[in-house]
């Protein structure tokens, strides 16, 4: 190796995306502890039963066609339709069925939703390989562990890219990667294609539409697809993260001492939220807060004169927008912070059954809507609390709750309940509902993954 071959080598040895390939490339099963082990297995059977209830959610059946009509080869399961797809097809509508109801897991420092980025990849190359079960489930830790990590790295405000795709697609690859065997230089090269492949914006929330759906599909696919092209030579930028045209510089600033802090040894990916409410995370502080007035007082709609909420510029600018279901409704209840405070006064819950077309257009819930008014507190930082509700009442008059905790995060948890009757819901709803017996046997697979042999068969007698 002459002396530029040897700088370049050192260069590259030293760039971020290489220390983060290194560790999505070698960190063995072992190092990864079996809580971390285990709440991946929950969030994956949380991400599994969303993208089950969403697989007939608008937009989601078309694509699932488009992706047919596409061809390929048969390696990898369309979770909820039943069949097989090309790796990065399959990857791509499960991952927009993961994110369509809006109900998938958040990340706890950062507005990024990981699992339906990384599981839906991870899952289709770890059918198309053959995986086992524990080197699946280790592709997953460390792959969420690297979208966990740059989502609370990134500095705020955030500019307007959305971090599950912009930042997904990293980990993505580095699970597809991990699944291909591939080193820590080809896996390099891996995120150094992710980054060229990503993208995606926060305009897709506030312009509602099912665009906002296809963020989680592209970060998936793209992780894929850049595995694929590492693995056959394609190369990359060493330095996509720190360098002169790299994410920190044109994306999103971040700091690389949080991003590689305790690289290894403590695995971010374990602090997610499980969402209680199938709606953006921005509102769900408000719709307990309502929940509680509401169920407190016994309050009835008409008895509310005005409602006022005070949020952060963040979820303001997320959810703050006048609301208009004339487009598309489902979209447009699920990231307006309005139609939630009116949903709950109205309906006393916010389900499955309130974030659909009927109740989205339901004229008794938007004669309610014009009562909701917002307080931005520009000393609020945060994406998605705390939230002051005051209310006005005619029975009760000036009633006022502050919400800090999204219900389902560390500070709030749901209970074994609770989590078990969500996905037992989600499971039995879209595009092919699972029966009982189906239900229980994926279950016990996800809770067992170490003991299972082949990927390939883990939807066996399932879909």
């Amino acid at each position: 190796m002459n002396d530029m071959s040897r700088v370049a080598a050192e260069q590259e040895a030293v760039s971020i995306s290489h220390r983060l390939a290194s560790h999505a490339a070698t960190t063995p099963y072992a190092a990864i502890p079996a809580d971390v082990r285990n709440t991946a297995k929950l969030y994956m059977l949380d991400t599994l039963a969303v993208a089950w209830a969403g697989s007939d959610a608008p937009g989601c059946p078309e694509a699932h066609a488009l992706q047919i009509d596409e061809g390929g080869r048969a390696d990898s399961t369309a979770w909820a339709y039943g069949g097989k797809l090309s790796a990065s097809s399959a990857a791509f509508i499960n991952g927009m069925s993961s994110s369509a109801l809006d109900y998938d897991s958040l990340g706890r420092d950062a507005p990024v939703h990981v699992n339906i980025a990384v599981l839906p990849a991870a899952l289709a190359v770890a059918e198309k390989e053959h995986a086992s079960g524990a080197d699946f489930l280790a592709a997953l830790v460390v792959g969420s562990d690297i979208v966990c990590r740059l989502g609370a790295a990134a500095k705020h405000p955030p500019r307007g890219f959305h971090y599950t795709a912009a930042f997904g697609i990293f980990g993505a690859a580095a699970a597809a990667a991990r699944l291909m065997r591939l080193d820590a230089v080809t896996t390099r090269h891996a995120l150094g294609l992710a980054f060229i492949q990503a993208g995606g914006t926060q305009q897709a929330n506030i312009e509602p539409s099912l665009a906002k759906r296809l963020l989680s599909a592209f970060a998936a696919r793209s992780g894929v697809y850049a595995a694929l092209l590492a693995q056959r030579g394609i190369t990359a930028p060493a330095h996509v993260i720190e360098g002169e045209f790299g994410l920190y510089k044109l994306y999103q600033d971040g700091s690389p001492e949080r991003l590689l802090d305790a690289l290894g040894s403590r695995f971010d990916s374990a602090a997610l939220s499980i969402k209680q409410f199938p709606s953006c995370g921005c509102n769900h502080t408000t719709i307990a807060g309502m929940l509680d007035l509401v169920r407190k007082y016994d309050l009835q709609p008409d008895d509310v004169e005005a409602i006022d909420i005070t949020v952060s510029p963040y979820m303001d600018r997320i959810v703050g927008m006048a609301y208009d279901p004339s487009g598309d409704a489902q979209v447009a209840a699920q990231f307006s912070i309005r139609y939630s405070a009116a949903c709950v006064l109205v309906r006393r819950r916010l389900g499955l059954a309130e974030i659909q077309e009927a109740a989205a257009r339901d004229p008794e819930i938007n004669r309610h809507i014009g009562k909701v008014t917002l307080q931005i507190d520009p000393t609020l930082t945060s994406s998605r609390g705390p939230v002051v509700i005051r209310l006005r009442s005619k029975r009760h008059g000036e009633l006022s709750t502050t919400v800090a905790h999204v219900p389902g995060s560390r500070e709030a948890p749901l209970t074994e309940a609770q989590v078990n009757e969500k996905f037992d819901e989600c499971f039995r709803l879209g595009a092919r509902p699972l029966n009982s017996g189906q239900i229980a046997t994926l279950n016990s697979r996800v809770r067992s993954l170490e003991q299972v042999p082949d990927m390939a068969s883990f939807f066996s007698g399932i879909c």
